[in-house]
């Protein structure tokens, strides 16, 4: 089994953390073998004193769906310390924050994503810590989709966001800990960052190897199967189209009322597409895009992890779209999002405008991979300068 930085400091304390005020950046995942919360398993030691807990976007509980939907902080009811929001009125802590602490402890489940905000706010974290000379820990977790390839476009400085703050594909196979320090070593060179590695994980393996279990990191991440599709077909939130939120399987369906799925599968079927299949799937959205209404769908199954290369499959589908949807009718949305007020959502999502250009001006799909290539090629040389863990 797997042991997370949680487990492993719950099994040997740091006496380094011995008489600190200790601060909390957690969520529902963050959670032991035994199922206790990261916060209970602190909050009972004698060593060091709780004093604040920190939750990123959707809440500590998992509780708030959706971009953009703010949640705020008050007096945890259990502990008596201020629980504060890191997605509500503030994203980043304030100094006022944290001089409720002496250290700042960060345990999250990334889920393998670059547009997953939760490293974004570790960025925040990272960078308010620096300024006011507090450490943080990082309890490091397994990047649940690690066992498939780099893919998609690296992001483009430019397009840096709540949803992308450093230059690293879509589909980038790194843990939280090992973005981190990514992130330390480019942005913060002189912060004090630790990080707890994991015992036991290697990088090409799946989280259903881990032994550990799947809590919802977000409440439109249901499953492992949700977080395999994930970083493709998120890109879908900046279209017209339905991805699925409002079901019991976002992100795997995807649709609208003007899509003729039969029509859209035959074309996708005609691709080749390798690692997955797809399915004539409707669905009527109980909230988000078009709820209420039937959407013509698809769903995808994967059928080889191996194969499937998630951003250059979703790349296929907005192709496919294009090609079989009423001229006009697949549109691309207008801002804001995630609090980016003027650049066009799909491209701070994808990374750059390259992709959006490319389905727009009709360009075959291969030569949009290569590009990816290339960056690919280049990111991985700086890859192996901060890989912690093995390859099985």
């Amino acid at each position: 089994m797997v042991l997370t930085g949680l487990e492993i400091i719950k099994n040997n304390f740091p006496a380094r953390l011995n008489g600190k005020r200790v601060g909390v950046l957690c969520h529902a995942p963050s959670i032991a073998s035994d199922f206790s919360h990261v916060t209970e398993i602190i909050f009972k030691r004698k060593e060091c004193r709780l004093s604040a807990i920190f939750g990123p976007q959707h809440g500590i509980s998992g509780q708030t769906q959706d971009n953009m939907i703010e949640w705020e902080g008050h007096i945890h009811p259990d502990y008596r310390i201020p629980l504060f929001s890191l997605y509500g009125e503030s994203r980043k802590p304030t100094q006022e924050m944290l001089k409720e602490i002496d250290i700042l402890i960060v345990d999250l489940q990334d889920v393998g994503a670059r547009l997953y905000t939760y490293i974004w706010t570790v960025k925040l974290c990272l960078e308010a810590c620096h300024e006011v000379g507090i450490p943080v820990w990082i309890l490091d977790r397994p990047n649940p989709i690690a066992a498939l390839s780099f893919d998609g476009p690296v992001l483009d400085e430019e397009y840096f966001s709540f949803v992308g703050g450093a230059s690293i594909p879509l589909c980038h196979r790194m843990t939280i800990g090992e973005m981190a320090l990514w992130i330390k070593e480019k942005y913060y060179p002189g912060s004090d960052l630790n990080i707890i590695w994991m015992e036991g994980w290697k990088r090409n393996s799946v989280y259903s190897e881990t032994g550990l279990p799947w809590v919802l990191p977000s409440p439109n991440m249901p499953t492992l199967q949700t977080a395999l599709v994930y970083p493709g077909t998120v890109l879908i939130e900046g279209l017209n189209i339905s991805e699925g939120r409002g079901t019991t399987i976002p992100f795997e369906l995807f649709g609208s009322p003007y899509v003729d799925a039969v029509k859209l599968k035959r074309d996708i079927d005609n691709r080749k597409i390798k690692g997955c299949a797809f399915r004539v799937h409707n669905f009527i959205p109980t909230f988000n895009k078009y709820a209420g209404e039937l959407c013509n769908g698809i769903q995808i199954h994967v059928t080889n992890i191996k194969e499937y290369l998630p951003v250059s499959v979703a790349l296929e589908i907005f192709d496919a779209l294009i090609e079989t949807c009423p001229p006009g009718t697949v549109q691309f949305n207008s801002p804001p999002y995630e609090y980016e007020y003027n650049l066009i959502p799909f491209d701070i999502l994808s990374g750059d405008d390259g992709m959006r250009k490319s389905l727009l001006n009709r360009t075959p799909v291969r030569y949009e991979k290569e590009r990816w290539h290339h960056e690919i090629e280049e990111f991985r040389k700086e890859f192996v300068r901060f890989a912690a863990y093995p390859e099985q």
